[in-house]
């Protein structure tokens, strides 16, 4: 009985994959046999070692057999091709989880990939688009600006006369990638035992998500529209415009933002006061994607921000097919966590940092973790008085002392570190002599304070009215429940902390019903919004 073709091929990249897999064990047992002082090798004990390294070295690979197991890792990622390319590139981030050495190695893997040619890039956009390329484009450049794992880019001009890129995804590549994430899955139920502390089933899922969100272009002409309204108000801070009009899922045909890269010969042509400017708008752009939209640019490099010259000076970012997202009540985390950061605030730091980490299987040590990371935080701020200080450094150490205490971190908290690196080696790129505190202040505080303004503060307490007013209605039931509690309470201590309880439960919920009752009534904003203010202040104090 013949396999049918998909399941042929999918047994075919199974096997591939379960080849460098095995090669991959082998070479690290071999490493780890080499690694051993002399003076351990020849014991007894280690025999056994010796023997299976001694079998293992003569069905290994030549090329590969004399790396370390760091370097074994990227070359056969790179064998396996796009999905382990991008799978790399992801644990290269994860400094929280991984052990230096691999991700520094894992840093290394290419950015560029080899082009396909023309041809057929031709044919697929032609077939996408439905017409022929001379009735699409006035030009299009044969030679690509750049070929990545998943897609390759080309320079063209439009009928009528603007000047774009066009993305375009390779062929077979989605298919591909959708097999190997299906292969990934079950590779990792199989790993989860043997490496629990690495939390690898929910390292492929959050790869899975990212991944397969970058193989619809029509998401990144999303990203695209999103950033734009984000920063509609900041005119000098550009997103390209998408032309959705020549896009697909597959093909995306968006603005060229004509600029140089940080670090070009141009940078230095600038005036001191223009490159000052520029990294204003560098940490300006990306401090607000992080803590005011909580909506940001995910694989942020410097390759991916242009310094768009003027009049006036602007900046650009580009290649928006990975974001990260984070949902409310965390981007309010962080942005409190990073304004106590930069304020010098260590102790309400580490509060909202260990509020953000998720244990891990088993639970974790929140307590020692929190030690830790106060302590670590005052060593950081020693190097600050010496002028030696990097924020997202300390982010960075900081989250990797959650592995010692089982305490764990998305994926997105760590491409945020990410964005903070590009934010400070960019700033200092252009400025050498950046104080990176200083700045971060100066836009932080004001986020911070745009976050409290009583227009976004009627906003969200309109948001949230249906849950009020359910509160409103069921006062009477809490306050019956929280009556019996009273009279069945034994001790005299327990009696008076209840009623203090109780006595700020009921202020809150009049003042918070009150507020509502007068804003449903669109008239007393001040009035209701000072109720509000007073109920939430007495809830949250407790007394």
């Amino acid at each position: 009985m013949r396999f049918p073709a998909r399941r042929r091929w999918l047994l075919r990249r199974l096997l591939t994959v379960i080849h460098q897999l095995l090669g991959l064990l082998g070479g690290g047992l071999l490493a780890h046999a080499r690694s051993l002082p002399p003076e351990w090798r020849h014991r007894r004990s280690h025999w056994p070692l010796r023997l299976a390294a001694a079998l293992v070295e003569r069905g290994l690979d030549s090329e590969l057999v004399d790396l370390s197991f760091a370097t074994q890792l990227r070359y056969r990622l790179e064998r396996l091709g796009p999905t382990y390319i991008k799978l790399g590139q992801i644990l290269a981030v994860r400094e929280d989880m991984l052990p230096h050495a691999i991700t520094d190695e894992l840093k290394n893997l290419f950015d560029q990939a080899p082009a396909v040619s023309f041809s057929i890039i031709r044919a697929l956009i032609e077939a996408e688009l439905e017409r022929p390329l001379t009735e699409l484009f006035l030009h299009i450049e044969e030679q690509p600006l750049g070929s990545a794992s998943l897609a390759q880019v080309h320079r063209a001009t439009t009928r009528d006369g603007q000047a774009v890129v066009v993305k375009v995804l390779k062929p077979g590549v989605r298919e591909l990638v959708l097999v190997d994430l299906r292969l990934l899955g079950w590779l990792g139920v199989v790993l989860k035992p043997f490496i629990p502390q690495y939390e690898i089933l929910a390292i492929i899922e959050e790869f899975r998500s990212y991944t397969t969100r970058e193989l619809d272009l029509t998401v990144e002409a999303d990203n695209g529209d999103i950033f734009t309204a984000q920063f509609e108000q900041d005119p000098a801070i550009v997103f390209p415009v998408m032309h959705r009009e020549l896009s697909t899922d597959s093909v995306l045909t968006m603005e060229f933002l004509n600029g140089f890269k940080p670090g070009a010969p141009a940078t230095f042509a600038l005036e001191d006061s223009e490159r000052m400017q520029i990294a204003h708008l560098g940490a300006r752009a990306i401090l607000r994607m992080l803590y005011q939209h909580g909506f940001f640019h995910a694989d942020l490099h410097a390759g991916n921000l242009l310094i768009l010259p003027g009049p006036p000076l602007r900046i650009g970012f580009i290649d928006l097919g990975m974001v990260g997202r984070f949902e409310e009540q965390t981007r309010r985390r962080l942005l409190y966590y990073y304004y106590s950061l930069v304020n010098g605030d260590i102790d309400k730091a580490a509060q909202h940092l260990c509020e953000i980490a998720r244990p891990g299987p088993g639970g974790g040590d929140l307590a020692g973790f929190r030690r830790s990371v106060v302590e670590l935080s005052q060593r950081f701020l020693l190097r600050a008085a010496r002028g030696e200080f990097s924020i997202a450094r300390l982010i960075l150490e900081s989250m990797r002392l959650g592995g010692r205490h089982c305490m764990y971190f998305r994926v997105d908290l760590v491409l945020m570190v990410k964005a903070l690196v590009t934010f400070e080696g960019v700033g200092r790129m252009v400025e050498p002599e950046l104080d990176v505190v200083a700045i971060s202040r100066t836009h932080i505080e004001r986020i911070f304070r745009e976050q409290f303004q009583l227009k976004r503060f009627g906003r969200e307490l309109w948001r949230n009215g249906p849950e009020l007013l359910d509160l409103a209605s069921r006062l009477p039931e809490l306050l019956v429940q929280s009556g019996h509690r009273l009279e069945s309470t034994p001790s005299v201590s327990s009696t008076q902390h209840t009623l203090v309880g109780l006595r700020g439960a009921i202020v809150a919920a009049a003042c918070i019903i009150g507020g509502v009752l007068i804003l449903l009534q669109s008239e007393g904003w001040l009035v209701g919004g000072g109720l509000l203010f007073a109920g939430w202040w007495i809830y949250w104090r407790g007394d």
